[in-house]
């Protein structure tokens, strides 16, 4: 199973669009996510990050939702 986690663009570098890096928060954690499939993101998007790549746009109430059902998950009993 694969998992994607949404994050908060907090800055962008770099013009070349195959290379172009962003600093994404998610919750409290900050990261390099490379850009390359999301050309359209700007400073404050939330995008879905999966292996170290943001493949999709999402709004600040899909990534909060996400981010609470992610929480709540990890806090469950696997027993």
């Amino acid at each position: 199973m694969c998992l994607a986690v949404p994050g908060k663009i907090l800055s962008i570098d770099g013009d070349d669009p195959l290379l172009r890096q962003g600093r994404v928060e998610f919750a409290g954690i900050v990261k390099q996510a490379n850009l390359a499939y999301v050309p359209e993101a700007r400073l404050g998007d939330y995008v879905l990050v999966h292996a170290g790549f943001a493949i999709a746009l999402i709004d600040e109430v899909q990534a909060f939702a996400t981010l609470a059902w992610l929480a709540e998950a990890s806090r469950e009993d696997p027993r």
